[in-house]
């Protein structure tokens, strides 16, 4: 067979990227969000409603609810990533029809992209979220195939012996299939039958941790993130705040999932001087003025019920005002370190605190 036969018979490999690689690229959302949107008809591609899998370049006009992408404008993928300490009450989506708080509510409004939540908290849970405007850098710190663990701080009713710890680690059938913990240590605190600790999982699966616990027959009382992969949840954040994560700390971040740097974006000395505003504000406690949602304890045989309430001075001032030594950069040197590390505990009501700032 001639060379020329062998061009004729083997098959010509398609053009273009596939749509929701490049949208995620760009920042319009998450490959996970774009496929859905795909589903849901809501994307088009020169006027025709996008299929899964459609591949797409230059020439090819891209709209979402009917607003044409700018590709030109959107040709170079911006990287920003700021972490976002979860109050109770607050929810991980863009808007609610029953009018609850959400998580993007006290984000400033990047100029380029949009925030794009790397995974997600459910309204009880609280701690440590990241978002970014790098569509491809969400979708692989999501991915199973990275590993990024997550780590947990949680108080548990009940009692908790060896061998249920040890059923945990090994894993246990959820109605979703199997799961476990990669690792559960201790934390001090806790009375009587409520006890602290410490736990990880590699997967973001929804409400995990507390449906693994539940299913030894135990009650999670408080949950809280404290650390994402290499970034660590610090006690200089407080809660409702954000902190944007400097290039260094992205970097660090980017590497772990095999994405080479981005220069963060150029500010002019305007945008500047209104970020830092905005930071410097950021690293203040809630006052009395702003407002948490936060939720009542359970009552007996009842569900939780939401209620606003105002974060008490003394409160504030005792989990989350910043101890000597933690303040500077919350990501790992070297992540890949953290998943060798046991857990540490942070205090008797954990907070992330006693993590300070992480040794490579």
């Amino acid at each position: 067979m001639s060379d020329k036969d062998l061009q004729e018979t083997q098959p010509i490999p398609p053009s273009g990227e596939k749509l929701q690689k490049v949208l995620a690229r760009i920042g319009v959302g998450s490959r996970r969000d774009v496929e859905a949107w795909i589903g849901q008809g809501r994307i088009k591609v020169n006027g025709v409603a996008a299929s899964l899998g459609q591949r797409v370049d230059l020439h090819d006009a891209i709209a979402v609810d009917g607003k044409l992408i700018k590709r030109e404008e959107a040709a170079e993928a911006t990287r920003r990533v700021i972490m976002y300490n979860k109050p109770d009450g607050e929810i991980c989506t863009r808007d609610d029809p029953e009018g609850r708080p959400t998580v993007f509510d006290r984000l400033p409004r990047p100029k380029e992209g949009r925030w794009i939540n790397i995974g997600r908290l459910d309204i009880n849970t609280t701690g440590l979220l990241l978002f970014t405007t790098d569509g491809e850098l969400a979708n692989r710190l999501m991915h199973p195939s990275y590993e990024m663990d997550r780590e947990y701080a949680v108080r548990v009713r009940g009692e908790v012996d060896d061998e249920m710890i040890d059923r945990l680690k090994a894993g246990v059938m959820l109605e979703d299939g199997p799961a476990k913990f990669t690792d559960i240590q201790k934390a001090p605190g806790g009375e009587g039958f409520n006890h602290w600790y410490h736990c990880v999982v590699m997967e973001g699966r929804n409400r995990e941790v507390r449906r693994l616990w539940e299913s030894q027959g135990l009650v999670v009382s408080r949950l809280k993130r404290v650390r994402f992969g290499p970034v660590f949840l610090n006690s200089d954040l407080p809660m409702g705040r954000w902190r944007e994560m400097s290039q260094g700390e992205i970097d660090i971040l980017a590497a772990e999932v095999g994405l080479q740097p981005v220069a963060l974006p150029t500010l002019n000395l305007k945008a500047k001087d209104k970020l830092e505003r905005l930071q410097r504000k950021s690293s203040r406690p809630l006052g009395r003025g702003e407002r948490v949602r936060s939720l009542r304890p359970a009552q007996e045989g009842g569900e939780r019920q939401p209620r606003e309430t105002s974060e008490r001075p003394a409160r504030a001032a005792r989990e989350q005002a910043p101890r000597k030594g933690n303040r500077g950069s919350t990501v790992a040197e070297r992540p890949s370190d953290m998943r060798k590390r046991p857990a540490r505990p942070g205090g008797d009501k954990p907070n992330g605190g006693g993590r300070g700032k992480p040794r490579g």
